[in-house]
């Protein structure tokens, strides 16, 4: 995948965290000493993932940089492990490895995240045929309840807390499926969705399309409807694909 490197902000990464006043927003990822029940190599790399989807790097333009020797030291491991690790987000589209420059965070450029998106409508509507066919009432009726909070108005009071339902939401319509294939193929995927879902659900009136958009496919879903739903997702995706492609000018 692309990413684009601008000058670098030399960011030192902090087992604390630097103070919010001192820093701008994303600038880098909160990290804390390395448990060792598990190899080095993938608590790094979890630990590491976690931190990354964990910023709003959408938020300013600066580039992230990860200074690996820090990271070492905040871990409290040999530099080893924490470099097979970068190696294996580098893979999977997290980081960007520069020669002589160092290691960024990847921002996805506009072309890139409208393909992600796309291919996730794929995946999540095929997802909601599946849930029609197999799913109990009992196993959908958690969807419903996670929204009863938001109702008149309320969400755009509380738009962190939900846009976290909304990205519970469109993992749950995934997992339900019980499609192991599916869930596999969507979770990397998903992984990078959050992180532009969490910038593009404040922006223009997403926030109340979002629930409609949402209490819809319940209903389908519920009802059993199985084009219905299957329809209702892909065209939910497609929208935010069709907002980035307008209004998200900051990805380029």
């Amino acid at each position: 995948m692309s990413s684009r490197v601008r000058s670098p902000s030399n960011v030192r990464v902090s087992a604390r965290g630097l103070d919010a006043a001192r820093a701008p927003l994303a600038s880098q990822p909160s990290l804390a000493p390395i448990e060792t029940t598990q190899s080095f190599k993938h608590k790094a790399y979890t630990a590491l993932k976690n931190a990354i989807v964990a910023m709003d790097i959408y938020r300013n333009r600066e580039d992230i940089r990860l200074d690996e020797r820090k990271l070492a030291q905040d871990f409290g491991i040999s530099r080893t492990p924490v470099r097979e690790a970068m190696a294996q987000l580098e893979s999977e589209g997290f980081v960007r490895m520069v020669p002589r420059r160092g290691i960024y965070v990847v921002r996805k450029t506009k072309r890139e995240v409208i393909e992600m998106i796309t291919a996730w409508a794929a995946l999540e509507s095929m997802a909601a045929r599946l849930i029609t066919q197999t799913a109990t009432i009992e196993e959908i009726a958690p969807l419903r309840k996670m929204f009863a909070t938001f109702k008149d108005g309320k969400a755009r009071a509380h738009l962190d807390e939900y846009s976290e339902v909304n990205i519970e939401f469109h993992q749950s319509i995934i997992k339900l499926s019980g499609n192991r294939v599916l869930i596999d193929l969507a979770e990397n995927l998903f992984t990078h969705m959050r992180m532009i879902r969490r910038k593009t659900i404040v922006e223009k009136d997403r926030v109340e399309r979002s629930i409609r958009d949402h209490m819809n496919i319940i209903e389908a879903l519920e009802a059993r409807s199985t084009d219905r739903a299957e329809e209702l997702v892909r065209d939910h995706a497609l929208g935010l694909a069709d907002h980035v492609a307008k209004f998200a000018d900051y990805l380029d």
